[in-house]
């Protein structure tokens, strides 16, 4: 079978670099063919800067990465440098990137690159605020037809939410863009905060990184370790939530996750709950179906496959 060809759309965010180097030790499943930097958890300047030494740290500069939206679409900015450090991938000391930002703006990269491939071919993974691909789907609708799947992370349901009471982080930066993305009529599969507050990296998960003796596990014990400390205060947990790698799990092995398909709505005019994932779990609408909405991973095999997939790197 094929590897699977991939954009990763991101603002790295330590639980974004992890998720890039997931994919980059997967290339029998995954091919990356880019990605995209949008403003998040840290502003642009950084989230394209940190994408660049992820690649590096894999080894694979020839990754090309493409800066994209710097501002949400109808609001300003909101960061979490409270949980990520003011770098975004506080934790580690990693060099500066020495490859090259690519010209091109990531929205003309993701457009470019879903009509020049084949239809049902390219699947995007947002692992951030949904601004790039918003806008690229504003730009040219007529890339939406040919996008085999959207798997991002974000929203939330049970878990309610991380950065206001009812909002999760990645759509309540920019609602409007979720909205567009959601509505779009794409194939949607969701990683949301009930999925991923279920995937926490104990102390023991955490040793296995390290223990690898790799760069790249180091690496991300010491991510882990600085990112932690935010979620464990909050939460009370043993450990951090690792959210995003939980998008490149779901393409290299699906079984880990069990959801339903399900209508979402992105809340954008409330007050109270802007930014909240409206998602009809119990089925008590008759609002048509439009993602398949995560509610459950087998975290003993997600934290197996992440270990053993750092190892190749």
């Amino acid at each position: 079978m094929p590897a699977r060809k991939i954009i990763i759309d991101t603002d790295p965010g330590q639980d974004d670099a992890v998720a890039i180097l997931l994919a980059l030790g997967s290339p029998k499943e995954i091919e990356v063919l880019g990605i995209t930097a949008v403003a998040g958890n840290v502003p642009l300047e950084l989230t394209q800067k940190n994408a660049r030494m992820i690649c590096e740290l894999a080894g694979r500069p020839d990754i090309p990465v493409f800066a994209g939206s710097k501002n949400p679409l109808a609001k300003r900015l909101v960061t979490a440098e409270h949980v990520h450090g003011k770098t975004g991938l506080d934790g580690p000391t990693l060099p500066d990137p020495t490859m090259p930002l690519q010209e091109k703006h990531a929205v003309d990269f993701i457009i470019e690159t879903l009509r020049a491939q084949p239809a049902g071919s390219v699947t995007l993974c947002p692992l951030g605020p949904l601004t790039n691909i918003a806008s690229a789907f504003n730009q040219a609708p007529d890339i939406i037809e040919k996008v085999q799947e959207i798997v991002l992370m974000g929203g939330a349901y049970f878990e309610v939410g991380n950065i206001t009471p009812a909002a999760e982080f990645n759509i309540y930066v920019d609602p409007e863009a979720a909205e567009i993305v959601f509505k779009a009529g794409a194939p949607i599969t969701v990683m949301p905060l009930d999925v991923t507050h279920k995937a926490l990296v104990t102390k023991a998960r955490n040793d296995a990184f390290r223990d690898l003796g790799t760069p790249v596990g180091i690496a991300v014990a010491e991510m882990t370790d600085f990112f932690e400390r935010y979620d464990k205060e909050k939460y009370g947990s043993e450990g951090a939530p690792l959210h995003d790698p939980t998008v490149i799990a779901y393409l290299i092995k699906p079984k880990l996750f069990t959801g339903r398909f399900i209508n979402v709505e992105i809340e954008t005019k409330s007050v109270l709950t802007r930014g909240m994932t409206v998602a009809d779990w119990w089925r008590v609408t008759d609002r048509e179906p439009n993602a398949m909405f995560m509610g459950d991973i087998d975290a003993d095999g997600f934290f197996t496959l992440l270990t053993d997939r750092l190892a190749r790197l």
